[in-house]
């Protein structure tokens, strides 16, 4: 095979994998405790595992700590989700991403605040990459 096509090749594969994407939204407003929603609101503990279902979600693992930095306010008919990110030296690969998932899939242990701000949600909320 030509080295130059090898190369294209490459490069093509490259760029399909650092393409971004613009997901659905899941709720037009969202609780956070500031404005830029950079504050945690809370610390919570996974009660089952989640699997994300796709790249909005973050994975997490029963009994895991969780940092809950949104909480998506749901419209009718929609699961309530939050944001957050899981913190653990057994699961180093996961540590900073904030994702999604499902509130029901955690028990709140330790809130931050009750001062919070709602605010409408952007769809930069929603963008994987």
């Amino acid at each position: 095979m030509d080295f130059s096509l090898v190369v294209l090749f490459c490069v093509g594969l490259l760029h399909q994998s650092t393409e971004a994407v613009l997901m659905d939204k899941l709720a037009d407003s969202k609780i956070c405790k500031d404005a830029e929603c950079s504050y945690v609101l809370s610390m919570a503990t996974a009660l089952d595992d989640f699997i994300a279902p796709d790249c909005r979600f973050i994975n997490i693992k029963k009994g895991q700590m969780v940092y809950v930095y949104s909480k998506l306010i749901p419209e009718e008919g929609t699961g309530v989700f939050w944001s957050g990110s899981v913190y653990s030296d057994r699961y180093v690969d996961q540590m900073g991403r904030i994702g999604y998932f499902p509130a029901t899939m955690v028990k709140e242990t330790h809130q931050f605040t009750e001062n919070t701000v709602e605010m409408p949600t952007t769809n930069m909320d929603f963008y994987c990459d």
